[in-house]
């Protein structure tokens, strides 16, 4: 049966955005269009909830769910999908802290898988980016049973799920960050990252970036330098929504100020939408147009993918 209950919830927490989209945001983009593009977001649909999944092979060292919705359509078409993943320092947290997320991007039309990953310090990078790995492979597998449009899967996350998407969409086809469980299988089309720490070298040596790295900055560089996003930037990266609070004394604001800087120089169409006056945990719990601004910028994106490769 569709969610109707989520369905309620998505249309509250839409009029809640809206109220709050003059508080404190300020949008920089790269061709000027306003804060929440509403030609880009769709009526909210209802959709379904499936039951978690393991969506790691048996001999994983840990067995790892998802939580899917299904958009619930008559169509036969291909969807988008979005593979979602929550933050909490690469050690703690999980699905449920994106589950409002997630049933808004599903209420928007995308089939949305919102996993679970393996925590530091007893797995240390890149063993979450390989989970983020698995998780494409096990979404293409069912492609064609959740009529998944794999030229359309997005990525979204906060904080260290940021991080861990925004590296995904960097790793490429080849290369160290795609060897050995990376791939073709494993592009994402566009990315939405909040509160992204994308630059592990400017931290100082404190316990969450140590213990998911297994080493300080001048034990491990090579593997701080690999681990972040900012230094994986290259021609191909594909686009990127970002969201930070101005206030942000976790991840300081300069995170996401290089990285879109980075990304515009590269010539990849980027949005920064900076939450003035929030810090790190209220850019998220107080996120209000931000994730509309977010998913407006997908919606683009996807229909463009879609217009240039036709699933039919």
């Amino acid at each position: 049966m569709p969610d109707m209950l989520g369905l309620r919830r998505i249309v509250g927490f839409s009029a809640l955005a809206l109220w709050l989209s003059g508080c404190g945001a300020t949008h920089q983009v790269t061709q000027g269009e306003p804060a929440i593009d509403q030609s880009a977001l769709r009526e909210p649909q209802p959709f379904t909830r499936l039951d978690p999944q393991r969506y790691t092979p048996e001999a994983w060292p840990e067995p790892l769910r998802a939580h899917v919705l299904l958009p619930s359509t008559q169509s036969s078409a291909l969807r988008p999908a979005a593979l979602v993943v929550h933050g909490g320092g690469w050690r703690n947290r999980g699905p449920e802290d994106m589950e409002l997320i997630a049933e808004q991007l599903a209420a928007q039309g995308y089939v949305t898988v919102n996993i679970e990953h393996r925590f530091a310090p007893d797995y240390r990078f890149p063993a979450q980016l390989h989970d983020l790995q698995q998780a494409m492979a096990w979404i293409h597998a069912n492609a064609a049973t959740w009529q998944i449009d794999t030229d359309r899967i997005v990525g979204v996350g906060f904080s260290s799920g940021a991080h861990l998407v925004s590296l995904l969409a960097l790793a490429g086809s080849d290369g160290p960050l795609a060897d050995p469980y990376g791939g073709e299988h494993a592009r994402l089309a566009a990315v939405m990252a909040g509160g992204l720490p994308s630059d592990l070298l400017k931290f100082d040596d404190g316990r969450l970036v140590v213990d998911f790295i297994g080493g300080t900055r001048a034990e491990r560089p090579e593997a701080y330098a690999l681990a972040s996003p900012a230094r994986q930037i290259t021609a191909k990266a594909p686009p990127f929504f970002l969201f930070h609070g101005s206030w942000d004394q976790l991840v300081p604001v300069d995170h996401a100020t290089d990285f879109y800087a980075a990304l515009k120089a590269q010539g990849t169409p980027s949005e920064l939408y900076l939450q003035r006056g929030r810090g790190h945990v209220t850019s998220f719990l107080l996120r209000g147009s931000a994730i509309e601004a977010g998913i407006a910028f997908l919606n683009r994106q996807v229909s463009l993918r879609e217009a240039a490769y036709p699933s039919g």
